[in-house]
């Protein structure tokens, strides 16, 4: 990768790495729209989905320690999720996708994200938790819907917890959190396990500062982030972007 790409491609992970963890989540899917569209993914499933996990690492880690400083991680919420979540996002892990099933499933996810930043809602709403098996059943599904496409789970969690009236805003933040942090070592650990590592230390070092700077600047400002209105758009125009990239390569136009 040239540096005039690298400069690009860091300064736009740093900017999607503070918007998504600002409300908890740690940007896996808008590392996936970025990463996608640089010239040495060369629409290998496997290079997109483990950078993706490894800086969902990074982002989520510092998300949740702003979150839970602040009083906002409910543990009897969170753990029936994580229950059902892990063992699942393993499995998701270890399996290993056809090029042209894993883009299709990307893509989906990417408009789905997009849509979900463009209109999204975090108004208060009244909080009455789920049933146990209510939470380890939903936590399973998006484990493994999360293992599979390489994302740690958030930007389903998160919509999921307040449209429900499962939990407030910030305790979705601190929730989904802590979701994406083990969800994304579970699908590490997962293609580890079918032995497909291919992480490159070079290349991880310095994604990795980059979404360290915009974790700690987004979830330290969260609360202030709704109002950046224009990089949600500019977010969401790049994720169609890399949508219909990965759409146009399966139909081979």
């Amino acid at each position: 990768m040239l540096w005039p790409e690298m400069a690009v491609v860091l300064l736009s992970l740093t900017i999607i790495a503070a918007l998504y963890s600002s409300v908890g989540h740690g940007g896996g899917s808008g590392y996936l729209a970025v990463l996608s569209l640089t010239t040495i993914a060369v629409s290998d499933p496997l290079w997109l989905k483990q950078y993706a996990w490894s800086l969902n690492l990074v982002v989520a880690g510092v998300a949740f320690w702003h979150y839970r400083k602040g009083g906002y991680l409910n543990q009897s919420l969170a753990v029936p999720f994580l229950i059902g979540s892990i063992p699942m996002a393993v499995l998701g892990g270890y399996v290993q996708l056809q090029g042209s099933i894993y883009d299709i499933l990307l893509s989906l996810v990417l408009v789905f994200a997009a849509w979900r930043l463009l209109y999204s809602s975090w108004e208060d709403r009244e909080i009455s938790r789920p049933t146990a098996s209510t939470a380890v059943a939903t936590g399973g599904g998006i484990g493994l819907a999360s293992g599979l496409i390489g994302i740690g789970g958030g930007i389903f969690l998160s919509p999921l917890l307040i449209l429900c009236g499962w939990a407030s805003a910030k305790e979705a933040a601190a929730t989904a959190a802590l979701f994406i942090w083990l969800n994304s070592l579970s699908g590490l650990l997962g293609s580890s396990l079918s032995g497909q590592i291919s992480v490159e230390v070079g290349l991880l070092a310095p994604f990795s500062g980059a979404v360290l700077i915009g974790g700690l600047i987004g979830s330290k400002y969260g609360s202030q982030i709704s109002s950046q209105t224009g990089i949600q758009k500019l977010l969401v125009v790049v994720m169609l972007i890399a949508a219909s990239k990965r759409v146009i390569g399966v139909l081979g136009i």
